[in-house]
């Protein structure tokens, strides 16, 4: 199915896959959030979740229950009356997340700085320059999906990813950077490391960001990364 402002794909006998259409790249990733937020109030019959991601919708639908036709319909009438130009978030959130760059424990680092024919240094001042919005969550553990640091060239993942990566690692790949919030295999290149706890099981929600808020990433040294590890993710 296809409307103004979205597409309608099937997805596997349980899901659907709702994209943006909008010629404008942060639009769409507003249409889609705003979307997963209302489909989720609606409480349409057969529709188990939703989850968000930058230019589209995985609809998670049972296939009992659930009247598709219906469903699209909604799809398209709920993102009708979306404004798309109105912010994901009124008042987004900053998180100011220390780092530690250094090529002793992330050998990646001087590997991506290499690729890119830039210095070490040059790679840390590019990667904790800007402000981060987070586009949404990913894996492992709601990983904070961001938009990549503007090297010269995208950053090729690892020709052998690593079967355990621990938490709290910061990573870059093609153009596009997050934290690892949980121990897990990546194939991502790591530049850095946080000495914050990310994600918290004894918390609700388990990490702290969401969709929409911001990051700021800085340089720290090994002092301070002793001094502040352990310590809990958290808004300024």
């Amino acid at each position: 199915m296809t409307a103004d402002r979205i597409v309608v794909l099937p997805s596997g006998d349980s899901a659907v896959r709702v994209v943006a259409t909008h010629p404008d790249r942060e639009a769409g990733w507003r249409l889609v959030h705003r979307l997963a937020a209302e489909l989720d109030r609606s409480g349409a019959p057969g529709v188990i979740g939703s989850i968000p991601t930058y230019d589209a919708l995985l609809v998670e639908v049972d296939p009992v229950r659930a009247d598709l036709p219906r469903l699209e319909s909604l799809f398209a009438t709920l993102a009708a009356e979306i404004d798309v130009d109105q912010p994901l978030s009124e008042h987004p959130r900053e998180f100011d997340v220390p780092v530690l760059y250094d090529v002793t424990e992330t050998p990646d680092l001087q590997a991506v700085a290499d690729i890119q024919g830039l210095g070490v240094a040059d790679v840390v001042r590019l990667h904790s320059e800007p402000r981060y919005v987070v586009r949404c969550l990913g894996a492992p553990g709601g990983s904070p999906m961001l938009d990549g640091p503007a090297f010269p060239k995208p950053v090729p993942r690892r020709a052998s990813p690593r079967t355990s990566v621990p938490q709290g690692m910061v990573s870059v790949a093609g153009r596009q950077a997050t934290i690892t919030p949980a121990v897990a295999p990546g194939g991502w290149p790591l530049i850095g490391r946080t000495p914050l706890t990310v994600l918290d099981l004894t918390a609700e929600p388990l990490v702290p960001y969401a969709p929409g808020d911001v990051i700021v990433f800085h340089p720290i040294d090994r002092a301070e990364f002793d001094r502040l590890h352990g310590r809990r993710m958290a808004a300024r």
